[in-house]
């Protein structure tokens, strides 16, 4: 293929700021001239060695940066990869939020817990809805997902149109709503599309996913052969269309729901609130009055299918639940498949409840919410668009989508994966190259401090945890440097001092040496004196023992 001549006018730049190479914290930001759009604003869970960090969001200094262009949050649908970070994001960027109504319930009770609402704009979105915000347009398109309301976005340019599937199946039968307007997508791709932005989380799976209709079933067989003991069913809390089915199989077998789990109670509120979730009359009790119902007339949905240690299935599963006691008359079902990295976490809680007589469901009862090979097949059939630009996943998911585009016919100049904080530019003549890179990154939220835990206090962090700490406290004459009292060794996490008194006090004899020896040469200079403390103590630890415990020398002067 001939290369286009460059043009020289203005182009549109795709920015994702988070989101690729990696499961979560999608954000992808689309500037034309004085014009920023964002398209989702997500957190991502904090991997194995992000020590006591409760969740992750991206870094938006690009946007702070550029704050006067940014027009608005485009948001496609309510789960936390996509929305988890808005409350702390527009604290800093506040601008107004577009989205769907039940993904605008879900948003606007995180504003609420933030005390956001009054200072948020927002606005609710129809499928087929068009809002101009700046020099784009963006149109909302109708799909499926393990949540109700996700939307495909149709973003207009000036040089030209990109489809962004958001998570997406192509689910001919769902539980709730419409399927996928594949219609719409046809009718777009007619008009010429620029790229594609395509979901790539299940792009390694051949085939079809399976409807969520068909969970439904084997929710029913479940309660049809269990019928004399009490249900237990673990889920996603987002996934509505499970719960409706979880619900409806309860009422039809004459049993009482309870919901455990502060976001299933959430969500679940906020989308029967809006009327996404159909529940008889009677059927959801409180989890207090469990006990005037007998086991086998009850079914308990709850948070907990990846083994979340604090979550209230893995509290039942070790006895700490103050309410659910797992018992042999229990049959505890896992709705979901475990993300990869809890696998061994869900292990352990699987262990658990079978040690405590329950009967474990763990196959056959979930379905993916993500599109597999042929349905990404079929939205690049319909879209036809010039560039492919595989999102959402780890680096081997975007290779595979890139593989499937392949296989359609693009060539390697029109297959473009690009990393989190490239800038890929656009011109008017549709020519394609990334120049240059903004900063991303991962901004670790830890209780109340977002920011405030960096890879220095996680490295501070792993270093306590795998060796512990030794403190060092003595007292000096301020005027001659003279040593008054100690040194005195405090350790924790390091030896149990009671079986280790020899050690300690040679240690203290390291010490009573360095002193000597910084005495006899006038070193009154403090961090001198910590340093040689540091360096004596460390070097005889180590030897004692091939251990590197952190050492914290603290003076006192009188």
């Amino acid at each position: 293929m001939k290369k286009k001549k460059e043009n020289k006018g203005p182009v549109l730049k795709v920015i994702p700021l988070g989101g690729l190479e990696q499961i979560g914290m999608n954000i992808t930001a689309f500037e034309y001239e004085d014009s920023i759009i964002v398209v989702d604003c997500g957190l991502a869970f904090p991997d194995n060695d992000m020590l006591g960090v409760d969740l992750v969001i991206p870094d938006v200094s690009y946007l702070k940066d550029n704050i006067e262009k940014v027009k608005g949050f485009f948001i496609t649908h309510g789960h936390e990869d996509h929305i988890g970070a808005l409350p702390y994001v527009l604290k800093e960027v506040n601008v107004p939020v577009y989205a769907t109504r039940l993904t605008m319930g879900i948003i606007e009770h995180k504003l609420e817990e933030h005390n956001m609402m009054k200072t948020t704009k927002r606005k609710v979105v129809q499928y087929g809805q068009h809002i101009n915000s700046g020099l784009f347009r963006v149109e909302f398109i109708k799909t499926n997902h393990s949540i109700q309301d996700a939307a495909a976005f149709a973003i207009y340019t000036p040089v030209g149109t990109i489809v962004h599937t958001g998570d997406f199946k192509v689910d001919y039968t769902p539980v709730y709503g419409d399927a996928i307007d594949l219609q719409r997508f046809a009718e777009i791709g007619k008009k010429g599309v620029l790229a594609l932005m395509c979901d790539s989380t299940n792009a390694e799976r051949p085939g079809f996913t399976a409807s969520e209709k068909t969970v439904g079933a084997t929710i029913d067989q479940i309660f049809a052969e269990h019928n004399t003991t009490r249900i237990i069913i673990a889920t996603f809390a987002s996934n509505v269309d499970r719960v409706q089915q979880i619900i409806n199989a309860a009422y039809k077998y004459g049993r009482k729901v309870v919901v455990e789990g502060r976001s299933m109670v959430n969500i679940i509120n906020t989308a029967s609130e809006l009327g996404y979730l159909n529940i008889p009359e009677r059927t959801l009790i409180n989890i207090e009055e469990l006990k005037n119902y007998p086991d086998e007339k009850t079914v308990i949905i709850t948070t907990g299918s990846q083994g979340e240690s604090m979550a209230a299935l893995s509290r039942m599963a070790n006895g700490m639940h103050r309410k659910v006691q797992i018992t042999p008359k229990d049959t505890v079902v896992f709705s979901s498949h475990p993300i990869p990295g809890n696998e061994k976490a869900v292990g352990n809680v699987i262990n658990e409840l079978y040690m405590k007589g329950a009967d474990v469901i763990f196959q056959d009862v979930h379905v993916s919410g993500h599109a597999c090979a042929e349905e990404i097949k079929l939205i690049y059939s319909l879209v036809e668009p010039e560039y492919s630009l595989p999102v959402h996943g780890e680096y081997k998911h975007l290779k595979a989508q890139a593989n499937i585009a392949r296989s359609l016919g693009y060539d390697n100049e029109h297959i473009i994966i690009m990393h989190s904080g490239d800038i890929l530019e656009f011109d008017a003549d549709h020519n394609a190259k990334i120049n240059g890179h903004v900063h991303t990154g991962a901004v670790m939220v830890d209780g109340l401090g977002v920011g405030d835990v960096g890879n220095i206090v996680l490295r501070d962090r792993q270093h306590l945890a795998e060796d512990g700490i030794i403190i060092v406290v003595m007292t000096l004459d301020s005027a001659t440097g003279e040593l008054l009292a100690g040194p005195d060794i405090v350790s924790r996490g390091f030896v149990y001092v009671r079986g280790a008194e020899d050690l300690m006090e040679s240690a203290r004899e390291v010490l009573e040496y360095t002193m000597g020896r910084l005495g006899e040469k006038n070193v009154t200079n403090w961090s001198q004196i910590k340093n040689e403390i540091k360096s004596g103590l460390s070097d005889f630890v180590w030897k004692e023992t091939q251990r590197r415990p952190m050492i914290l020398p603290i003076i006192m002067e009188v």
